[in-house]
Parts: structure tokens; sequence; C-alpha cells
């Protein structure tokens, strides 16, 4: 059998919660890594119903060994807050907090040279990940945890992010789940984000259905604060000023509050 465990290193998962920053020691197995790395790429199916965009990212996030080394971090999560909702945060945290990269791995598909999308193991094993493989990542946490998950795929924008069942009216563009950006910290339900380039999602997402569960609260702080966050940008004018030093005191304050990132990647 292919051993799994081997060449273990320990890596550190930061996470900021209210302002205070925390961190995670977590074991990686290289083993793990390659394994995951060889699997079959395609899916095959028999010619009737081609496997859809929903059923390569269950199939990322469903292989039942990396399922084994992620409970581990899993089980750190829960030991370090009894509340699933704080839980929440925290997986949420730690998967903006991990650097966003490319791989520079290549995958051939019937002579067809294309960029290889690491499974949520090997984000972790890395260190870094790109929107689509930082999302699985935080799909498969959020669902252990108990929530209902979807990704959210904007071809236009050739962007993915998470959504976490939550009330309606908090939800992006009606769909039941809120809007969760994974390339780097925000607010849960920030859709305001301007990415690198000046883009911002705009079109209608495809919503990916990863599992059912459990839903947001209705009077979660986060809400308040993004819809803040929104009225400060929009306070701010063409070169980057606060018309007004209070926006400017408040924005500082959420930064730290969530650790904002500076940029987004959009990719």
């Amino acid at each position: 059998s292919y051993d799994l465990l081997t060449e273990p290193q320990e890596i550190t998962l930061k996470y900021v919660l209210r302002g205070n920053e925390y961190e995670i020691n977590y074991t990686v197995y290289k083993g793990m890594a390659e394994y995951l790395s060889q699997l079959p790429v395609f899916i095959n199916y028999d010619g009737n119903s081609a496997p859809s965009r929903a059923d390569f990212k269950l199939r990322n996030i469903d292989d039942v060994e990396q399922r084994q080394l992620l409970l581990p971090l899993l089980v750190e999560i829960q030991n370090r807050a009894k509340d699933k909702e704080e839980q929440a945060r925290i997986a949420i945290s730690v998967v903006q907090n991990l650097p966003w990269g490319f791989s520079d791995k290549k995958t051939v598909y019937r002579g067809t040279t294309l960029p290889y999308s690491r499974h949520p193991y090997e984000v972790l094993y890395d260190s870094e990940g790109v929107c689509g493989e930082k999302s699985e990542l935080l799909a498969f946490l959020l669902r252990e945890i108990g929530y209902g998950v979807v990704i959210f795929y904007n071809q236009e924008e050739n962007h993915e992010s998470v959504g976490i069942k939550c009330p309606l009216e908090e939800s992006w563009r009606n769909t039941g789940y809120c809007f969760i950006e994974t390339t780097g910290p925000s607010i849960i339900t920030d859709n305001s984000i301007e990415y690198l380039g000046g883009l911002k999602i705009e079109s209608e997402p495809e919503v990916l259905f990863i599992s059912d569960g459990d839903s947001l609260d209705v009077d979660m702080y986060e809400y308040e604060d993004a819809e803040k966050l929104a009225e400060i940008k929009n306070a701010v004018n063409g070169d980057g000023f606060f018309f007004n030093p209070n926006k400017l005191v408040s924005f500082n304050n959420l930064e730290k509050k969530y650790g904002l990132a500076k940029e987004y990647n959009a990719g």
C-alpha cells in the first residue's frame, strides 16, 4: 500500500478573530500530497451526461484518504471554539490567510497541457492556492462543521468563492447563501471587493451545490460590518482619499478586526 504518512512537515496556520491573531500548528505529509497529485484528473462517464463543474468540485473535496488527514485540522478548530459559528469564523479566516498562489504543475490531457488544480489537502501542504482551490478547502471545512455550502462560480470574471447557508435577506443575489471571498481576509457577506486590475464581480454566479446543512444566525455582527465597509468604500474619492476622517477611523478599525487584505486576486 502507498504510504501516505511520509515526510511530515510542521506548518503554522494563522487566523484572526475580532482583532486578535492566533495560530494553529498542523502536520502535513508529502506522501499524502503526492498521492493526491497522481490521481486521475478527469472523470470517466458513459456518454449520457458529461460530468458537471460541481462533479469535479465534489470529486476533489470527497477523497476518502484526504479526509482522514484533514480531520485533525477540523478537530483543532473545534477544540478552539464550542460554538459552531465561531468554528466557521476560524475555518474561514484560516483559509483566507493562506497565501494566494498558482501551482507550477501541469496536467496533460489528450495532448493538451492544462494548469493543474490542487486538492484541498495540497493547498495546505503547499501553503497557497488560487480562488477555486482555496474555495474547495473552505467548502470541505464548513461542510464538516455542519453548514449548508455551495461554491459560486462566476464564469465572466473567472472567479470562484464560497457560499454558506444564511438568512435570505443577507444572502448573495437571493441565493440563500452568504458570499465568502477566499483569496484573502475579508468579511463574510462582503461582495463589494475590488480585485487587482479594478475588477468587480458583477455577473450572475453559477451555484455549485456541495452540501445541505445548518444556516448562519440572523444576528451575526459580520452582516453589519460588511455593510459599514461597503458604505466606507463608497465614500472614498477617485484618488483613494477619505472625505471624512471618521470614515478612515472606521475603516482602520474594520481592517484590524478582520485582518483585511490590502489586495485581492480574482483568479
